[in-house]
């Protein structure tokens, strides 16, 4: 059997800057501690302030000279990803990973402060936003990475309907979810795409955790519930282990712009990560180039590339 990529292959991280989303419970908790443990300056960008220090104490009592900041961030809101960006522009001359992690999943009909639905404002446009503000930060850093983290869900019902994208028709959460991690995936793709046409160096690489214990399920009802609760502890890894696809797209030195990464068990459910294929739908250009169009239009945004 071949070599099992682990927590012991992340490299040393001293010297490098990086962003994690959602970084205060569950796969970006983790994906923040081990960067830490790595020497990585790591900025936990956090919805709730005070459960992103109380993380940051978290990791500082396993790791007690962890380079920590915390950053408040609702991605729900692009006020909020504006003043988030701005502070981190100030913050920093360099960023060298960002690890869009953050996500709500399945939840109750709802929107963002700005209209939009909020799986798939939060999950992708408020992502979009972020990473196209941060950008010139990114593009002037060697080896510098955006690492958008994805679902299995992206093949579950999903598709992406511009005649409907804030779901005004009719609101079904799963649906919703899937559209939103296909986005994550098609967001990604198209990323790297312009970002190699373009001549440059930092590259957008994709991953996505498996079956994972964490918050994100709270949401669920129904028999998406039942099915959590039943199936779960059979199923689901450690929030650690499914870091570690999220990880190994975030800093192993073997990966290239476009790479998707996930656990290499059975059905990609859980295990060490391995490089795993997305589905065909991710890949169609056409499609990304449209959602591209529309999240710029929606979010006023221009990338500079």
């Amino acid at each position: 059997m071949g070599h099992k990529w682990s927590a012991v292959d992340v490299p040393e991280q001293r010297g490098r800057v990086a962003v994690i989303t959602g970084a205060n419970t569950g796969i970006g908790f983790q994906t923040a501690a081990l960067l830490a443990v790595r020497g990585a300056h790591v900025v936990l960008a956090v919805r709730d302030i005070d459960k992103g220090r109380r993380a940051a104490c978290r990791i500082r009592a396993k790791v007690p000279n962890a380079d920590l900041a915390v950053q408040q961030l609702d991605l729900s809101s692009l006020d909020s990803v504006h003043a988030a960006a701005d502070a981190l522009r100030v913050a920093h001359r360099r960023i060298h990973v960002l690890i869009n992690n953050a996500g709500v999943m399945f939840t109750p009909e709802r929107c963002t402060k700005d209209g939009f639905e909020l799986q798939f404002g939060t999950n992708h446009l408020g992502h979009f936003a972020l990473t196209g503000l941060l950008l010139e930060r990114m593009l002037s850093t060697a080896g510098s990475r955006v690492v958008t983290v994805s679902s299995l869900a992206h093949r579950v019902r999903a598709g992406i309907n511009f005649d409907d994208l804030h779901s005004h028709r009719g609101y079904d959460p799963v649906m919703a979810y899937g559209a939103s991690k296909l986005a994550n995936l098609l967001f990604s793709y198209e990323l790297q795409r312009r970002l190699a046409a373009n001549g440059r160096t930092t590259i957008a690489v994709a991953a996505h955790p498996g079956s994972s214990r964490t918050q994100l399920s709270r949401h669920s009802s129904g028999w998406i519930g039942f099915g959590f609760r039943v199936f779960g502890p059979l199923l689901f890894q450690s929030a650690r282990m499914g870091a570690l696809p999220i990880l190994r797209a975030a800093a192993d030195p073997t990966s290239h712009g476009g790479d998707y990464y996930g656990p290499g068990g059975i059905g990609e459910l859980r295990g060490h990560p391995r490089l795993v294929k997305s589905s065909g739908l991710s890949h169609d250009e056409r499609l990304q180039r449209r959602l591209w169009a529309v999240s710029e239009e929606l979010t006023a945004i221009s990338y500079p590339i």
